[in-house]
């Protein structure tokens, strides 16, 4: 992970939609979700949302495989706890332990 990495990464979450998308993944672990169903719980233009995951995608946030004729997409789980341990890695003074962050459900 490097500064620019960590930008384009935040850069991507930085749209409402995308950061929705994001959340939805988040809570549904491994399994992921089709494109389709993201799309209609979210209310958003299947078109739109292929440009959301696109620039979600190249941003290394999330990933997709294909089953079937459907494309199902997931959190990259170990790139987002790089991302999340490089934007606290100077939390307190270099010891981000003092900072408490937990990663459990607020």
């Amino acid at each position: 992970m490097n500064d620019s990495h960590a930008i384009e990464m935040l850069s991507a979450l930085a749209q409402s939609t995308r950061f929705s998308v994001f959340r939805m993944l988040m809570r549904q672990g491994q399994s992921g979700m089709a494109a389709g169903a993201i799309a209609t719980e979210l209310s958003v233009p299947q078109n739109t949302l292929s440009t959301h995951l696109n620039i979600l995608s190249n941003a290394g946030l999330i990933a997709s495989k294909r089953e079937g004729r459907s494309l199902i997409y997931s959190v990259r789980l170990e790139e987002t706890k790089g991302f999340i341990g490089y934007l606290v890695n100077d939390c307190c003074d270099g010891h981000p332990e003092i900072c408490s962050i937990s990663m459990t459900k607020n």
